[in-house]
């Protein structure tokens, strides 16, 4: 292999850059791939010192990187997934934008009184271009490890289950990976020495298949690079392989220790066998497509004695009975050795009465009768179900009379004639697999060829026949069939033979859910063959019971690896392939006895560790045996059969979390597919019972399959097939309208309730990207209006008004929710709630509410810093709270945050993820509940009241809301009361006018009916508590402020300025008396 490998490599023309120094590398195969893969990428921390400026981020014209996509031939489509940012200046992008000037400024000259809102922060995320610079600026400042380091709580380790290294990445590794990321950057903002080591199986490769080597490594190279790209934060540096030495050295530990304790054994039972694929495979390497047909057929083996209590019952009929029975692979006949019946069940001899035609239709299915029916001479008895008469008649076309009925339990004994071979064979009782859902309750067994006929046999001792070779052919033992093949021509000959035989009955296509092999995608068999087993009885109750302690999310996950680990049989280790990891046995050339001892693997084990599994290959056995045995090494030859491929996975607690520095056992989380069940948790979980007595993880998460948006699975056939590639940076000609960037993709991840089936699709994307800017332009909104803040300028709790003091209180709250859903990984619930809170809470209602004080409020009042003492809260906790989902756009706001922020340490948090999670604060959650309700109301009136306003702009009475005065009324004396406090409020913030957003609100102590009649626009609004308002509109008293366009009756009234309202003249000429208003009116 590893000679394979450098030839390959030398062979390249032109050669890169890295086959020049390919004498510095690891000669084994793991090593040198890694390598080259590794050390050729400019994105991983092989620089030290590297320069930054903060807010400045550049993409470097040349790197190693860009030295390999342009050298080497086989990096096409790595070249084009950074087409894009090749194309860009390495001039800063970042904090040199262009500050946005608001909106249009009215021409006067007040206008340079106005704080307008100013940020470097772009509304367009431009994500093609930017979140590449971004994943640069983490690479250059080692942002991962710096955050690791940094940290000072418990280590956390999500193990990073291996994806197969080959093939394309499609939207199931990208939920996968992206899943893992948000859990691990949400635990670097709680503090935790994140762990979190990614890995490639290798092994799972059909690489045997292909022959092809460079697919291999490339496949790694480009999905490396697409995880990344995704924005996967990993220790990408020291990633783990299957087909390394040290890791396939651990498995053989693993093994050796099964050995020794006694779970490891060799014997001869039916396993799954992949005729295309010449190899036995277990069952997490099957898949069930839908559509699968086989040919079914109705047969009857002749009876040949009865038993004392049978033959009393039967005697009259028994020159002519026979014992029908169904099967869906008559292939298998000719290994029959057995008829098994349940003894709980009624049996009855029927006589077949009439003649059906030669074709006929059940149920839509085309059948085909055999020659016994056709024969008006002679009719057949035969024994069925008593409970499937009706059925059997209907399926046949014929009349069965019931001539009489039997207990199942008398049959046993009785024996048939060998349809095919003609020797006599026994009736036996079966278990409760032998029911009347189908069939006819007499069961073919071939113990060959059936697991639960495998069990059956060694109960009574029945020859185990498989006549059928490594590629699904008949042996000589089948007889006359030898050499055909038992899917093909082969199965349709038993058919035949059958029925020239007067044998066959009936003969039906029977659509259902068959094994096929999930590499080549073609039909397998159950096959007896010598193979190697662990023994999953010998642990079992302890699996069991490791099941019951670990925490699976969802909860339902629980009861499905529990039924399946409860139910399976011994587990087939062994498969008959080059590729993998040997298994280190040897066998005596004569007698075929295995060798297998604790020194023999120890000591392979060693070899591996230094040399790798190549080793056994190419190693004559005298070294590969101990000293002791060595005299005698001529005497045997060594083992072809290598490990299961969910073996190899099954040990990456042993080869990772075991051996890697700063990991260890338990992982605290496995996080992988549903079908995982039955795969790597499975074998995982077994792997460490048999050998530690402990479950490898702490907690498992399952997620689904992600469908397109109609629910279909995905295919090209279909052309539903959704990339990941094409999503982030739009894929070729971007005829879709993608390219939304890793953020737009996360942002979905996080949208869906991962633990079923997912969908995705453009219609959905497009309210992912849609609900990215709206969250974009949240933190816009906060980073613009924060240009000339400092954290000096903020306003103690006690004195902000009321509304930035429940502003805080929701904040708090919406934190803490989120925290709680974070850490039971509900990422769609965060993302609800992150999307109604940031987009709709508080752009509808706070911001829109604080832009009056924030642009005419003046620069250095009371009432602008504490509007912005509440927006630089909000910053800091949204920026974090978004961050495990949003990292690039949590990274790009805060690289462009207008004042530095300090964390308790000290230190200057330079990078998002120098933060840590908010933590609680008390005091703003201490708002009164009754205070709590009431703001509830405000909020509730102040959609009502915009509904008035509506009515009345659309009747051309008012254009803006600033040109309104709002009338309210109520007779709720407690609700009165604190209206009428609000219009006097001690902060200007906190009055209804502003609230309103518009120019005046006076609160009426009774409706007067001149009043009324003078208002055009009037509404009533009943609150839960049945608390009712009156609300009326009509236009505002006085002048429009040229400055704040707010009406007022102060207009005019000073001479300095005549234009301005009375506020406005105060922030004029700096005047810190406040201008008094009339006590209802405000």
């Amino acid at each position: 292999m590893v000679a394979t490998v450098h030839a390959f490599l030398y062979s390249l023309s032109p050669r890169p850059p890295w086959v020049r120094s390919l004498h510095l590398l690891s000669s084994h195969t793991l090593l040198l791939c890694s390598r080259l893969v590794f050390l050729t990428c400019g994105h991983f921390h092989l620089r030290t010192n590297a320069s930054y400026r903060r807010r400045h981020l550049s993409l470097v014209k040349t790197s190693s990187l860009s030295l390999l996509l342009h050298s080497c031939p086989y990096c096409t489509e790595l070249r084009e997934i950074f087409s894009m940012e090749s194309k860009r200046s390495a001039a800063p992008v970042m904090a040199t934008r262009k500050s946005s000037k608001g909106s249009k400024q009215e021409t006067g000259k007040y206008k340079h009184t106005i704080d307008l809102p100013k940020t470097t922060f772009g509304l367009r995320a431009n994500s093609v271009v930017r979140e590449p610079e971004i994943q640069k600026l983490w690479d250059d400042n080692q942002c991962f490890k710096r955050a690791v380091d940094s940290n000072t709580g418990g280590t956390f380790v999500l193990h990073d289950g291996p994806p197969y290294a080959n093939g394309k990445l499609h939207m199931g590794h990208a939920l996968n990976k992206i899943l893992k990321d948000i859990i691990n950057r949400y635990k670097l903002l709680q503090n935790y020495k994140v762990q979190f080591v990614p890995g490639w199986d290798c092994h799972g490769l059909p690489i045997e298949l292909k022959g092809i080597f460079e697919t291999f490594y490339n496949s790694i190279f480009k999905s490396y690079l697409y995880f990344v790209r995704y924005g996967v934060w990993a220790d990408w540096n020291n990633p783990y392989l299957t087909l390394s030495p040290e890791y396939e050295a651990a498995q053989i530990e693993v093994f050796g220790q099964m050995v020794t304790k006694g779970y490891i054994y060799r014997g001869r039972k039916p396993v799954h066998w992949s005729p295309s694929s010449r190899t036995a495979l277990a069952e997490a390497e099957l898949e069930y497509p839908d559509g699968h047909v086989s040919k079914s057929i109705y047969a009857i083996f002749k009876m040949a004695s009865a038993s004392p209590a049978c033959h009393d019952i039967v005697g009259e009929f028994f020159s002519d009975l026979c014992l029908a029975i169904w099967t869906t692979t008559p292939w298998t006949i000719p290994a029959n050795a057995a008829v098994a019946v349940n003894p709980e069940l009624n049996y009855a001899v029927v006589e077949v009465y009439s003649i059906p035609e030669e074709t006929i239709a059940f149920h839509g299915k085309p059948t085909k009768a055999g020659a016994i029916l056709k024969n008006v001479e002679k009719k057949p008895f035969v024994i069925v179900a008593y409970d499937l008469i009706s059925t059997l008649e209907l399926k046949w076309g014929v009349k069965l009379i019931i001539k009489k009925t039997l207990p199942g339990s008398t049959l046993e004994n009785c024996r048939y004639i060998h349809p095919i071979s003609g020797k006599e064979c026994p009736v036996v009782v079966g278990g409760e697999y032998i029911t009347t859902e189908s069939g006819t309750g007499l069961v073919h067994t071939a113990p060959g060829h059936g697991q639960e006929d495998y069990i059956t046999g060694l109960r009574y001792g029945l020859p185990i026949l498989s006549p059928v070779d490594d590629s699904g052919n008949f042996t000589e033992e089948a007889g006359p069939f030898t050499g055909l093949n038992v899917l093909g021509d082969g199965n349709a000959a038993v058919v035949k033979y059958l029925d020239e035989n007067m044998l066959l009955l009936l003969e039906e296509p029977y659509k259902h859910k068959y094994p096929y092999d999930w590499r080549t995608k073609k039909p397998t068999i159950f096959r007896a063959t010598e193979q190697w087993f662990a023994s999953v009885d010998g642990f079992r109750e302890s699996a069991m019971e490791a099941i019951s302690m670990v925490k699976w999310i969802p909860p339902q996950a629980e009861n499905r690896i529990t039924t399946m680990t409860s139910s399976r049989s011994d587990w087939c280790i062994s498969r008959q392939r080059t590729w993998g990891v040997p298994i280190p046995v040897f066998y005596d050339i004569d007698t075929k006895e295995p060798l297998i001892t604790e020194e023999i693997i120890l000591h392979v084990k060693a070899i591996i560790s230094s040399k790798g599994s190549d080793a056994w290959w190419y190693l004559p056995t005298e070294e590969l045996l101990p000293e002791k045995f060595r005299s005698v090494a001529s005497r045997y030859e060594r083992g072809t059969d290598t490990m299961d491929v969910w073996f190899d996975s099954g040990s990456s607690w042993a080869a990772v979390l075991r051996k890697r520095e700063g990991l260890g056992l338990p992982a605290d989380l496995y996080l992988e597919g549903t079908d995982q069940h039955r795969g790597w948790f499975q074998s995982s979980l077994l792997t460490s019972i048999a050998t530690t007595g402990k479950p490898p993880y702490l907690s498992v998460i399952t997620h689904g399959f992600v469908l397109d948006e109609k629910g279909l699975k995905m295919s090209k056939s279909l052309g539903n097939v959704v990339d990941p590639e094409a999503i982030i940076s739009g894929g070729q000609n971007n005829k879709d309208g993608l390219g939304c960037g890793a953020d737009v993709l996360r942002l979905w991840v996080s949208s869906v309730d991962y633990t079923g089936d997912v969908l995705i699709g453009p219609q959905v994307l497009s309210q992912m990207s849609d609900i990215y800017r709206k969250l974009r332009g949240t933190l816009r909104f906060l980073l613009s209006n924060l240009h000339d803040w400092e954290p000096g300028n903020s306003i103690s709790y006690d004195d902000l008004p009321m509304i930035d003091q429940h502003a805080l209180f929701q904040l708090e709250n919406i934190a803490r929710i989120v925290k709680d859903n974070y850490e039971s990984y509900q990422f769609y619930k965060i993302f609800q709630i992150l999307q109604r809170f940031a987009i709709v809470d508080l752009s509808n209602f706070y911001f829109d509410v604080a832009k009056d004080r924030l642009y005419v409020g003046g620069s250095t009042s009371f009432t602008r810093r504490s509007c912005q003492t509440v927006l630089a809260a909000h910053l800091l906790s949204i920026i974090r709270m978004i961050a495990p989902i949003l990292p690039h756009l949590a990274e790009d706001a805060w690289q462009n945050l207008p004042f530095e922020f300090v964390m308790e340490n000290g230190s200057l948090a330079e990078f998002v993820f120098d933060l840590r999670w908010p933590e609680v604060n008390e005091r703003w959650l201490s708002i009164p509940a009754p205070d709590v309700d009431f703001w509830g109301l405000i909020l509730e009136l102040r959609s009502e009241v915009n509904k008035v306003l509506e009515a009345a702009r659309g009747g051309k009475l008012i254009g803006s809301s600033l040109e309104a005065k709002v009338y309210l009324h109520t007779s709720d004396a407690a609700t009165y009361s604190r209206l009428r406090e609000m219009c006097g409020a001690m902060h200007e913030a906190d009055s209804l006018r502003r609230i309103f957003i518009t120019s005046q609100v006076e609160v009426l102590p009774c409706l007067d009916d001149k009043i009324v009649r003078g208002i055009q626009y009037s509404a009533s609004y009943t609150n839960q508590k049945a608390i009712q308002i009156w609300m009326g509109i009509s236009r505002a008293d006085g002048l429009k402020c040229e400055r704040c366009w707010n009406y007022s009756p102060k207009v005019g009234t000073f001479s300095d300025h005549p234009t301005l309202c009375s506020r406005c003249v105060e922030v004029i000429i700096k005047d810190t008396q406040p201008v008094q208003a009339a006590a209802e009116i405000c």
